[in-house]
């Protein structure tokens, strides 16, 4: 890799950064390697106001060093009032955004056990929640999941105001490309494709028809500044690459 070649891996670190854009002074809680290079990357560039955490019961800065005490009650305060953007993986997700991280297979006897529903339920219906999906294939992108964990855009509707009211799901992240719903009935469509990345290969890797824009942009470049901090900063030892090979 030369001075100037950007590799695949930190094409996902601009992508997943940009999720926490213009977002304010609320809690970023990215799940997984990548995810939290961007954060990192967006409160030290565009996102100055983002708030990290511990994951336990500090904010820390985006070197790790504390800079606030975060009470599991106040925690409970900013995610019940929405000022917290989750970024989870999903080991299932459909065209309108369900995710599933419970079971693969019939629930009642599934063939495989994962990590539970956990907190995506809640998460999915009081916070925004975008997806980072290191390895995208038919297998992730499913026509239906095998069990709703993360509530999507058309169960949310179905459930009325107080389902909908504040559920949010920005964009999906994956090796591929960037993906959001901004389609007239709240399906995904493929927002961006990361540089070396085509539309055929993206829609032979997913499980059902995507909406695809006649013109697909490709995910930004990173600064010169961006990607100093990147590879001497926020991950000097290149753990990047192991999650996503260029």
């Amino acid at each position: 890799m030369t001075a100037t070649t950007v590799t695949r891996a930190e094409y996902c670190v601009i992508a997943c950064a940009e999720a926490w854009r213009d977002n304010g002074e609320v809690l970023a809680s990215p799940m997984g390697l990548i995810p939290s290079i961007g954060a990192k990357l967006a409160r030290r560039t565009f996102s100055p106001d983002l708030l990290l955490t511990d994951g336990e019961a500090m904010l820390v800065r985006d070197d790790g060093t504390v800079e606030g005490w975060l009470p599991y009650r106040r925690h409970l305060t900013m995610v019940t009032g929405g000022r917290r953007h989750v970024m989870m993986g999903a080991s299932q997700i459909d065209r309108y955004g369900n995710q599933n991280i419970s079971c693969i297979g019939d629930w009642a006897r599934p063939a495989r056990q994962l990590l539970g529903v956990r907190g995506a339920p809640v998460n999915t219906l009081n916070n925004p929640v975008s997806y980072w999906i290191p390895k995208h294939s038919p297998r992730v992108f499913v026509e239906r999941v095998d069990m709703v964990s993360g509530v999507g855009h058309d169960r949310a509707a179905a459930a009325g105001p107080s389902a909908s009211r504040f559920h949010r799901i920005p964009r999906v992240v994956t090796n591929l490309g960037v993906f959001d719903f901004a389609t007239p009935d709240r399906s995904m469509r493929l927002a961006a494709l990361h540089p070396g990345v085509e539309v055929a290969e993206v829609e032979a890797a997913t499980g059902f028809a995507l909406a695809v824009p006649e013109d697909v942009p490709y995910t930004r470049e990173p600064t010169t500044a961006e990607l100093r901090l990147i590879r001497e900063e926020l991950d000097p030892r290149g753990a990047r690459e192991r999650e996503v090979p260029a």
